[in-house]
């Protein structure tokens, strides 16, 4: 742990101030209008493909404004960013990734309508529990697409060769977008992981948590249709699980693993505060403590060049708010 608050301290006397705090009231003033006028909220409301519009505009607005702070207050890349090269925010790379980061994220956000894939002999609650159970993993096989077209393209390399175009060239796509073990050391994450068990407990206090979580209640409509229910939702708590792993390859992965080369660690910003836009449909103190959760697990990204101690803290923070918002409800519902 205590490499771990090293990272932290080197990290903000690294970055810059200007950039930190004024990209932080941007975040606060996009959560204040969110939770007074319902920004996600009312995009959710529009016809799929407007919404889809929709949330290309406002997230493209918010990766531009993040970056372009970033931009504006630049620091020099600090001695440990060095191997990442210098900051160069305008190569047509780093666009084209920024790009289609924004389109696929914006994809990921409508609800797809894959119930025409399936048979009406299946019958209900069928016809409606499978579409339900496999829109995410669709959605993350879509993102594996995605890495593998970057990767295959150049846009994404490990360790590798650069070139003056700004293109890699060698390293796996695992390398690129952080599935590593090499030097990882599990043991931290568990013990953060142990740190906010009653912070969620806390959190299952409140009737806005209890109303959001357990998520598993979607299925509330499958029961007494089968016996025993309880593989069927264990089926959608694993489908809710890969969902993080998606998160993780996205938002650690691809924007920050995925972009050391071009932008070093003046990517963790950007990356934290579209991070917390996604959690705008969530809980008020959820939205909030996720831009310091996409900051911890951004910079720990960067420093070990790794998602997995990401992946694990996330992974695990989504099933014990699944367990508490289920013992919550149970209690005090």
């Amino acid at each position: 742990m205590r490499a771990f608050i090293r990272y932290f301290t080197d990290y903000y006397r690294s970055t810059s101030r200007p950039a930190f705090f004024v990209t932080i009231a941007f975040i606060a003033s996009l959560v204040y209008a969110n939770y007074s006028v319902g920004i996600e909220r009312r995009i959710q409301a529009f016809p799929w493909y407007a919404a889809y519009g929709a949330f290309v505009l406002f997230f493209g607005l918010v990766i531009a404004l993040a970056w372009g702070l970033q931009y504006e207050w630049r620091k020099p890349a600090a001695p440990s960013a060095k191997s990442a090269g210098s900051p160069r925010f305008f190569q047509r790379p780093l666009l084209i990734l920024l790009l289609l980061a924004v389109l696929y994220f914006a994809a990921k956000m409508v609800h797809w309508n894959i119930d025409l894939l399936f048979p009406k002999s299946l019958g209900y609650p069928w016809t409606r529990y499978w579409p339900l159970v496999l829109q995410l993993p669709a959605k993350l096989l879509l993102l594996f697409c995605v890495l593998f077209a970057c990767w295959k393209s150049g846009l994404l390399r490990g360790d590798g060769v650069h070139r003056e175009d700004g293109i890699h060239q060698g390293g796996s796509l695992a390398q690129s977008v952080g599935l590593t073990t090499k030097g990882f050391d599990a043991r931290p994450y568990f013990l953060l992981l142990l740190l906010l068990v009653p912070i969620v407990a806390l959190a299952a206090t409140r009737p806005d948590f209890l109303q959001f979580y357990p998520k598993v209640k979607n299925l509330a409509f499958i029961n007494g249709y089968t016996t025993p229910v309880w593989p069927w939702k264990l089926g959608y708590e694993l489908s809710y699980g890969l969902d993080f792993l998606s998160i993780e390859l996205f938002f650690r992965g691809l924007l920050i693993v995925g972009l050391l080369r071009y932008a070093g660690e003046q990517a963790i910003l950007p990356m934290a505060a579209f991070y917390c836009t996604i959690h705008f449909g969530k809980p008020l103190g959820e939205c909030i403590t996720s831009f310091i959760g996409g900051l911890v697990l951004g910079v720990l990204a960067y420093r070990t060049r790794s998602i997995l101690g990401g992946l694990i803290v996330h992974l695990g923070l989504a099933w014990m708010m699944e367990l508490f918002g289920f013992l919550g409800n149970t209690w005090l519902g």
